[in-house]
């Protein structure tokens, strides 16, 4: 469950550490609040649209077990673990 927290706040931060490698390129101070206060609220919403987007995608492309399910049992003292029929 951490780590697919930590992915989505890593694609959210994603267009907010791209723009401060395009202000070092430029030459420019990236901790400087007046090159951020602009453009803050966009970079939000594409990181906004860039976690949306993947989860989209995750949901659709996730291979969905079919059948019932059986949950974990004993068999002649041996666990058997829990499966898709």
């Amino acid at each position: 469950m951490l780590r697919a927290i930590i992915e989505e706040v890593l694609l959210f931060v994603l267009p907010f550490c791209i723009f401060a490698g395009y202000l070092v390129v430029r030459r420019r101070n990236p901790f400087d609040v007046e090159h951020w206060s602009r453009h803050a609220f966009w970079l939000a919403v594409v990181g906004l649209a860039l976690v949306i987007g993947i989860l989209a995608v995750e949901g659709f492309m996730t291979k969905r077990s079919q059948g019932a399910y059986e949950p974990p049992h004993m068999e002649n003292g041996v666990l058997v673990p829990g499966r898709f029929r």
